[in-house]
């Protein structure tokens, strides 16, 4: 038995909740209502971001009872196809994929609460970093811990949200609900929509970097994918519902605050400083998600490959604690830097590309091992299809619309693929 499987599948559970709920929920239908203003046209966007994360979600958990082992997308793919391409996905959650979001999170909470706090926001970002990161240095409890009361709190400030956003609607509202949806999903602005919606809903994959970690994975692993990813997916709907029901179109129009423009129409002039700690609230949970898996891949990776062996380490709790403080390195050198928007931008498309590498492994599971004793996920290849479908839509929409973005990040993997090539190089050479 697995002396490290001590999360349970609520645990679990809360680790999806918390990466999928972040910032992207509470600012994107600003941008999406400058072009596409139909609520039918909405609701189709948000109803496909859930049905691509649902069957992601049913994907990554066969997959990860099939080879039950932490580091998501980096064990799958060396699995399922080659160990460079597993060792790229690594090189990339290691690079920007967890640290830029985690850095990303605390910049916003810093923007959100410091000036009601009186501190610098920078300051305060690194502050939080710092203290989750020796949370999550402690031991699986105490994570545990942290994450499913950051995580219960997430979910009560939205359900009250969206609790007095159900309530008493103002006389102008921007839910409009005609047939002109049948012109704007065939839009260029659609497609544009489209890849915004699917990057609120990352993080549907979330439990699988900790599979090694969940007792009784074959059972646990699949129930806190899919609930999580439900429950997300059922509160964005009801969330983008309020802020249409509850503002004009013009006040949401083009706007970034969503959270704090609904909240005001709610509350009142206090709600904004309300939301603002609501959010702050929202973020803390997302650091500590992020802070909690992204180090997995990097301590399965150092099992893997001597130049990363440094960071295999775990402690006697079973903490990867060189992992933990190299991602928290990273995630402080962006926030001090301020370069990290740059790179959540060129990597949004190779992590997408990663995603749909993962899911294409399924068809190799099914092929190669009929009797898996795992997950299988049903109605077979349609969930497997339906998501890449979707995600060669938006992956081939962002080599189109953003060239020079797509080729930073395929110049990121080229760098991946020569210090994997140095890496092999090295371990021959102390074999």
């Amino acid at each position: 038995m697995n002396k490290s499987a001590s999360i349970g599948w609520l645990t679990a559970t809360a680790l999806v909740v918390a990466n999928m709920i972040g910032s992207g929920i509470f600012t994107s239908l600003g941008f999406q209502l400058s072009d596409v203003v139909n609520s039918w046209s909405i609701f189709i966007l948000w109803s496909l971001g859930a049905l691509m994360a649902v069957c992601g979600a049913l994907s990554y958990a066969e997959l990860g009872t099939h080879w039950l082992r932490s580091g998501g997308e980096y064990h799958f793919l060396s699995k399922a196809f080659h160990p460079a391409l597993g060792y790229l996905s690594g090189w990339v959650s290691l690079t920007a994929g967890f640290a830029a979001p985690v850095a990303l999170s605390g910049m916003a909470l810093g923007e959100y609460v410091a000036p009601y706090l009186g501190v610098n926001h920078v300051f305060l970002a690194f502050s939080v970093v710092l203290a989750v990161a020796f949370l999550h240095s402690m031991s699986i409890h105490k994570s545990s811990m942290l994450q499913n009361s950051t995580t219960f709190l997430k979910v009560l400030l939205i359900l009250i949200f969206i609790g007095f956003g159900l309530g008493e609607a103002p006389e102008s509202s921007a839910l409009l609900w005609t047939n002109s949806w049948k012109e704007e999903v065939m839009l260029p602005a659609f497609a544009v929509s489209f890849v915004y919606v699917s990057f609120s809903y990352s993080g549907w994959n979330a439990a699988a970097y900790i599979a090694g970690e969940i007792r009784d994975a074959r059972k646990n692993l699949p129930r806190a994918l899919l609930l999580g990813t439900l429950l997300v997916s059922v509160l964005y709907l009801l969330l983008n519902y309020v802020f249409l029901r509850q503002n004009p179109i013009e006040a949401l129009e083009g706007q970034l605050e969503i959270g704090q423009i609904t909240a005001n129409s709610i509350f009142g002039p206090q709600g904004g400083v309300w939301i603002s700690f609501g959010i702050a609230v929202l973020l803390v949970s997302s650091i500590s998600a992020m802070t909690w898996a992204g180090p997995r891949v990097t301590q399965v990776l150092g099992e893997d490959h001597y130049l990363w062996r440094w960071f295999s380490l775990k402690t006697k709790s079973n903490i990867p604690l060189r992992a933990i403080w190299l991602q928290t390195s990273i995630t402080l050198l962006l926030i001090s830097t301020g370069t990290f928007e740059q790179v959540m931008i060129y990597t949004g498309f190779v992590l997408q590309l990663f995603a749909t590498f993962t899911v294409a492994g399924v068809f190799v599971v099914r092929r190669q091992n009929k009797e898996s004793k795992g997950f299988k996920s049903p109605l077979y290849p349609i969930p497997q299809l339906l998501f890449l479908g979707l995600s060669l839509w938006i992956l081939v929409y962002l080599v189109i619309a953003q060239p020079l973005e797509t080729g930073l990040g395929l110049l990121n993997l080229i760098l991946g693929l020569a210090i994997y090539w140095l890496d092999r190089r090295l371990s021959k050479k102390v074999a």
